[in-house]
């Protein structure tokens, strides 16, 4: 090739080296890396409360995901997230709980997803109609210890009785339970006469046990909510679960064990 020729595809490389590099600067913006894409085969795991024991297995086994799910009390996972360990998902029948991780930073922003009832709670062939049985010397009350969602709407309930039937029905409080299911065993197994638990509790016991709803006045708010926590290992899965507990699946399952939509 010419000397002159040779010159002139040096300059039409150097020109087409510039052109590429321009299309390379930062004229276009560079979206930051998200949690990645959804892995179905990839291993969820979530902490949950007693009460979403059976529509989160059924979910999980209908959906073929591969989970790991830890139930116990809201206020023990929490307290684990805290000491540092990482589940994917955390879920509680508290919404103060991921609220206050949250303020932390130590979960995304909590979603709500179901609601739930606290009634009292019976053997089914108990003569037990109400509240106010529960003041009578030797009836054996279960309810949640402190700390324990359950256990704190039972005494957010009983405060709104007159001072007098609410310390008699204390003073019969036999058992402070660290799960729903504790207090669940106890009325099962003849061990309690009455207790404080959810509507999906007593749902769950097939009919070894029977809800008596609370006056209006004394009902808390029950509400589930559902956060990611930050740094775990699978956070797009524990995300698409959670997605399916509001508008999937999971959704289908609440329904039929007995949850309601989240408020609003």
């Amino acid at each position: 090739m010419a000397p002159a020729m040779m010159r002139l595809a040096a300059l039409l490389l150097a020109a087409l080296g510039a052109l590429a590099a321009a299309g390379c600067g930062d004229s276009t913006p560079v979206e930051s890396p998200g949690p990645g894409p959804f892995v179905h085969s990839a291993t969820i795991t979530v902490a949950a409360p007693t009460p979403l024991d059976k529509p989160f297995n059924a979910y999980a086994s209908s959906a073929k995901l591969n989970t790991q799910i830890s139930f116990a009390g809201s206020d023990f996972h929490a307290d684990q997230i805290r000491a540092g360990n990482k589940p994917d998902l955390y879920v509680a029948d508290d919404t103060s709980l991921p609220d206050g991780l949250f303020d932390d930073g130590l979960v995304q922003e909590p979603v709500p997803f179901a609601t739930d009832e606290l009634v009292l709670a019976v053997p089914k062939d108990s003569k037990i109609e109400s509240l106010d049985d529960l003041t009578a010397d030797g009836v054996r009350v279960a309810i949640g210890q402190e700390g324990l969602p359950v256990g704190d709407y039972a005494r957010e309930a009983l405060s709104g009785l007159p001072d007098a039937e609410s310390q008699a029905i204390l003073a019969n409080v036999s058992s402070e339970e660290s799960t729903n299911n504790g207090i669940v065993l106890k009325l099962t197994q003849g061990r309690a006469d009455a207790g404080l638990v959810y509507a999906t509790d007593v749902k769950a016991t097939g009919g070894k046990l029977r809800a008596i709803e609370l006056p209006a006045r004394l009902r808390p708010e029950v509400v589930y909510a559902g956060a990611v926590v930050e740094g775990s290992e699978n956070p797009a899965g524990a995300q698409h679960f959670l997605d399916d507990q509001l508008h999937g699946k999971g959704a289908q399952m609440l329904q039929r064990a007995g949850f309601g939509p989240p408020p609003g």
